[in-house]
C-alpha cells in the first residue's frame, strides 16, 4: 500500500470510528459515524453534514425531529444487518424517511408491507372516489351521533356495473325515506364485496373510530349491496 493510500485509508478509518451522539425525538443513542454512513445515499450524510451542525441540542448531540421509539431497530440493522421482525410497518416508515433504500426494499417484501402496499392499497386506488366517500361516511356518522351512544350509516357497495344498475331503485327508496347512504363502486377488477367492506372497516379503525358492519337487507336488493356501519362513541 502506498503512503498516500495509507493516509487516505487511515483518515477513513478514523472517521468511521468517530463516536456520534444522537437525540432522536428526545431519545438518546450513541453509535459511530461508520455505522450511520454504512448505506450510501441515506439521509444521515445530510443530518451529519457541516451545514446541519446548528441542529444540535444543548449537550451537543445531533437532533433529529422524528419519533425515537423505533430508531433503535434501525440502528441495530445498520450495525448487524439483522432485519427487524417487530413493528415492521413503523420501521418501514422510518426507513423511508432516512432513505435506507436497501432496508426499504427488504421490508416491502415482508407480508405486513407487501399486503398493505401492493395488494390492498393498489386495489383501493382502483375504487373511484374511495377517499372522498370515506370522508363523507365519517361526516355522516358524526352528524348522526348527537346525544347518542352509537350512530348508523347505510353503505351501498357495488362491485360490477350490473349490481350498480340493480341498486338504483333501492337507492331511490332510501332517498325517499331520507336515509343517508354512501355509495362505493363499481370497480373493474379485484376483491369481492366482503373484502372491500373489510378494507373500509380497517381504514375507519385506523382513524380511531370504533365500528362494526353487517348486511342491511332490502326486499328489492337481490344482490345484497347494502350494509349498516355502526359507530360506537362511548
Amino acid at each position: 500500500m502506498s503512503s498516500w493510500a495509507k493516509v487516505i485509508y487511515g483518515a477513513s478509518t478514523e472517521l468511521d470510528a468517530k463516536v456520534v451522539e444522537l437525540n432522536v425525538g428526545g431519545q438518546f443513542y450513541t453509535t459511530t459515524m461508520g455505522t450511520l454512513m454504512k448505506h450510501p445515499g441515506s439521509k444521515f450524510s445530510e443530518i451529519l453534514s457541516r451545514s446541519a451542525r446548528h441542529y444540535k441540542d444543548a449537550q451537543g448531540r445531533f437532533f433529529i425531529d422524528r419519533p425515537g421509539t423505533y430508531f433503535g431497530l434501525l440502528l441495530d440493522y445498520l450495525r448487524t444487518g439483522q432485519v427487524p421482525t417487530e413493528y415492521v410497518p413503523e420501521v418501514y416508515q422510518e426507513a423511508k424517511f432516512y432513505q435506507i433504500h436497501l432496508l426499504v426494499k427488504i421490508l416491502e417484501d415482508m407480508p405486513q408491507i407487501f399486503g398493505e402496499q401492493v395488494a390492498r392499497t393498489q386495489f383501493l386506488m382502483g375504487v373511484p372516489n374511495y377517499r372522498e366517500n370515506l370522508e363523507v361516511l365519517l361526516h355522516l356518522a358524526r352528524a348522526e351521533a348527537v346525544a347518542m351512544r352509537s350512530s348508523k350509516v347505510v353503505v351501498c357497495v357495488v362491485r360490477t356495473e350490473e349490481e350498480d344498475a340493480k341498486c338504483v331503485e333501492p337507492l331511490h327508496i332510501l332517498e325517499a325515506k331520507k336515509t343517508p347512504v354512501v355509495k362505493f363502486g363499481p370497480w373493474k377488477a379485484g376483491p369481492m364485496t366482503e373484502d372491500f367492506v373489510c378494507c373500509l372497516e380497517k381504514d375507519i379503525r385506523a382513524k380511531g373510530y370504533k365500528v362494526t358492519s353487517q348486511r342491511y337487507h332490502l326486499s328489492r336488493d337481490p344482490y345484497t349491496c347494502f350494509w349498516i356501519f355502526v359507530f360506537t362513541w362511548w
